[in-house]
């Protein structure tokens, strides 16, 4: 087991480590000392990588799993078939997932609350690279918070993005008392890659924010690859624990990153050796710029069944596919 480290996280350090963020694949690759041909000199979708998450990179090494999520090649520029800008169709008006600005309502019970549309890192593959945060950018969010104070099937509330963590410690607290007051209202879900990439940011103020209310409370990660969890992640994952906060993972099946039931299964022991259960393991969205990324569904079941055969049932993620207008992410068997 990884030890915690006793590191002080009270101040604003995160946000000084997100200032000082790579915004370049040249800047991170010169840092690395790897030379990867093919760069994107000016993407559409930025680069940004935190330096936390960069030191865990190989130096020197171009294939290192970590710099693959991050990093912009020339690839993303090549038109695919069957890959679109909204293959989940989030952002379709004729589907009808969006409520309210900010508000969007695929599932029964459940509504995804967008809190933010930045993020502490870019991911490449991301599904929602192409979002317009723009059209549902709602500072307050009342509009929100006012359909789903008036829809009593609702009983949790995902807090997503972006990443809702970059939010500061009383704006959140006030969202997340907001929320409580809701009497129908029962768990809040935050889904963050910012205890993985940028783990300063688990500060006790942050810790107090998410306290003092009666929502059982869930903190869903996402890690890739068990190279991205260390000592720091460790401590991270320990303070939100100690708060009293259930800790899941989701990944994603990613050629050239965790396509490999060895890294599956070393991923899956990493993170319940840092109490963190593996929750989801995501067949990649078709999202344009992302199928270097890919897999088709029979690797991705390939890869699903070995890992079942190698790990007890309660560290084996459930591997799910998401597909528009289905009443719950689809969940895919290894047969």
């Amino acid at each position: 087991m990884i030890p915690v480290i006793d590191l002080p996280w009270e101040s604003e350090e995160w946000r000084l480590i997100l200032k000082q963020a790579y915004r370049s694949s040249h800047d991170l690759l010169q840092a690395l000392g790897t030379r990867v041909p093919k760069l994107d000199p000016q993407p559409d979708f930025p680069v940004l990588v935190p330096q936390p998450f960069a030191a865990r990179m190989t130096p020197g090494d171009p294939h290192d799993p970590l710099l693959r999520q991050v990093l912009a090649l020339s690839e993303e520029r090549l038109n695919q078939p069957g890959f679109t800008d909204d293959p989940l169709q989030e952002s379709n008006p004729a589907v009808g997932f969006s409520r309210a600005p900010g508000l969007i309502h695929k599932y029964h019970g459940r509504v995804l609350l967008i809190a933010t549309g930045g993020c502490a890192v870019h991911c490449r593959y991301c599904f929602r690279r192409h979002f317009p945060y723009a059209e549902h950018r709602d500072p307050q969010l009342d509009q929100a918070i006012n359909v789903i104070r008036q829809d009593s099937s609702i009983t949790e509330v995902i807090l997503s993005g972006g990443d809702p963590l970059l939010l500061d410690d009383q704006a959140l607290a006030n969202l997340v008392t907001t929320l409580a007051a809701i009497s129908h209202i029962k768990r809040l879900r935050i889904h963050t890659r910012l205890p993985v990439v940028v783990p300063q940011r688990i500060t006790t103020a942050l810790l107090d924010s998410l306290s003092h209310h009666r929502l059982a409370l869930s903190v869903v990660v996402h890690s890739n690859h068990p190279a991205e969890l260390d000592a720091q992640t460790a401590t991270a994952f320990a303070r939100l624990r100690q708060a009293g906060i259930w800790l899941f993972n989701q990944a994603v099946l990613l050629r050239g990153v965790n396509a490999h039931v060895d890294t599956q299964v070393q991923l899956a022991e990493a993170l319940f050796a840092q109490d963190v259960l593996p929750y989801y393991l995501h067949v990649p969205d078709p999202v344009s710029g992302t199928h270097h990324f890919h897999l088709s569904l029979q690797e991705c079941q390939q890869i699903y069944r070995e890992l079942q055969a190698r790990l007890p049932g309660y560290l084996v993620p459930r591997l799910v596919q998401e597909v528009p207008k289905k009443a719950s992410k689809m969940i895919v068997s290894g047969a």
